[in-house]
């Protein structure tokens, strides 16, 4: 009976669309240092806040907590922009190679410095900025791999791995933060967190042949654009607009929900991860259902993620009791990749085919913006609100995002109803999935 069993699972496993992505020679080599370095950050999600709550003075906490986990994101974009000139023509796997190098070194330098009683707030957060300078650069890296070495049809199925697997890194890196927070405090996540980015590194720096990947023909298409293709199509512009808000105002989350744990709640780390483990059970749910969105009219289905994201996140702000308020982050996790995923779909519909690489990068390069911008501004608001405050203003402003982009929808086909009827259109040439 065994051996039917295992043919039957076998058949299974080749029928997959992930299975061309998991046979892969070069794929296969390299995804498992991918998931060990994903756990780390998964993990660092806790500890990053956590040590500069313990660092900073009481009196500035919100501050420096904003700080450090700006740092840890927006060098990143800083890198992004001023790095082009010398790294957009370097093979892939030298670009995640060299960015693990960067985050092992810079990250490993912290608990050295801390065991030593020679960190100070002043020195984390310069240490998180460095860390994160080519992390953008290893992004591209990693998706240019998968483009480049799977065929068009199999890009999804390489993509989602990497998010399935980033997704529930973050459902067990904060359990496993907080059993390190309690017995070596949060420098030890982050040390671990650098042994991760080390594995990395070795990875792709030394299991990758050069030859494993190809390489494309020079690009020469002008770094703008992308940038020129948004503005001329109103819809994007305004697709990109409402990410940046979205993204930009749910970025005190990561200043306000640690100091709400500690100080309004008095509660350990472990409360915050249970915070960030809900989220993260809620994102690998909603990267499964997302496929299932399909047949839904995208624009509609993308401002009402927004609406419900903002009323999911008031709970936090208004007082509810804290299992209540894990189950409500969770279901806004829920909503994450979903959101994710459908503003994709729509760039891809309506951009030039022959510019849409373009203009995906310039919207990622605008996205990867908006966060830590947020997260800057959650220093200043919680110093001004409370960080009970400062969450009731995230959810209400993203609640209120939502409805206003809804509004300009109805507007909108208000317009266009009777222009379509004076032209003879119908619909007005509108697509029915949009």
């Amino acid at each position: 009976m065994e051996v039917p069993v295992v043919l039957a699972l076998s058949r299974v496993m080749r029928s997959s669309p992930y299975w061309p992505v998991m046979s892969h020679t070069t794929l296969r080599r390299v995804l498992p240092g991918f998931a060990v370095s994903s756990l780390g950050d998964g993990m660092a999600v806790v500890a990053v806040s956590w040590l500069a709550i313990e660092l900073a003075p009481t009196a500035d906490r919100g501050i420096w907590v904003a700080l450090a986990a700006a740092a840890y994101t927006l060098s990143g974009a800083a890198g992004a922009l001023l790095l082009g000139r010398y790294l957009r023509h370097r093979r892939p796997a030298q670009l995640v190679g060299w960015d693990a190098a960067l985050r092992a070194g810079a990250l490993g330098a912290i608990p050295v410095f801390h065991a030593f009683g020679a960190l100070s707030i002043q020195g984390y957060v310069a240490l998180l900025a460095l860390s994160s300078v080519l992390h953008s650069w290893g992004q591209a890296g990693i998706y240019t791999m998968i483009a480049r070495a799977l065929p068009e049809r199999d890009h999804l199925a390489g993509n989602a791995v990497l998010s399935g697997v980033g997704s529930l890194a973050t459902v067990v890196g904060p359990p496993l933060a907080t059993l390190l927070i309690v017995f070596g405090g949060p420098a030890s996540v982050l040390a671990v967190d650098a042994m991760t980015f080390l594995v990395l590194a070795v990875t792709f720096l030394l299991a990758v042949p050069k030859d494993s990947v190809p390489e494309p023909d020079e690009d020469k298409a002008s770094r703008t654009a992308g940038f020129a293709v948004i503005r001329r199509i109103p819809a994007l512009s305004g697709l990109l607009a409402l990410s940046f808000v979205f993204f930009f105002l749910f970025g005190p989350v990561y200043v306000a929900l640690p100091l709400h744990v500690s100080d309004d709640l008095d509660a350990s780390a472990g409360v915050l991860a249970a915070f960030y483990t809900a989220f993260g059970i809620g994102a690998v749910l909603g990267s499964v259902l997302t496929g299932f969105l399909s047949r839904w009219r995208l624009w509609p289905t993308t401002v009402g993620i927004v609406i419900g994201f903002g009323i999911l996140m008031l709970p936090m702000g208004l007082g509810a009791p804290t299992a209540v308020s894990v189950v409500c982050f969770g279901l806004a996790g829920l909503l994450w990749p979903p959101y994710s995923t459908l503003s994709t779909t729509l760039f891809q519909r309506s951009a030039p085919s022959a510019l849409l690489p373009q203009a995906l990068a310039a919207s990622s390069a605008v996205r990867v913006l908006s966060v830590p911008l947020g997260t800057a501004l959650g220093g200043p608001l919680v110093a001004g609100l409370g960080a009970v405050g400062a969450l009731r203003l995230s959810g209400g402003a993203i609640a209120v995002l939502g409805l206003t982009a809804a509004g300009a929808l109805a507007l909108r086909a208000a317009w266009r109803a009777p222009v379509a009827e004076l032209s003879g259109c119908g619909d007005g040439g509108a697509r029915p999935s949009e």
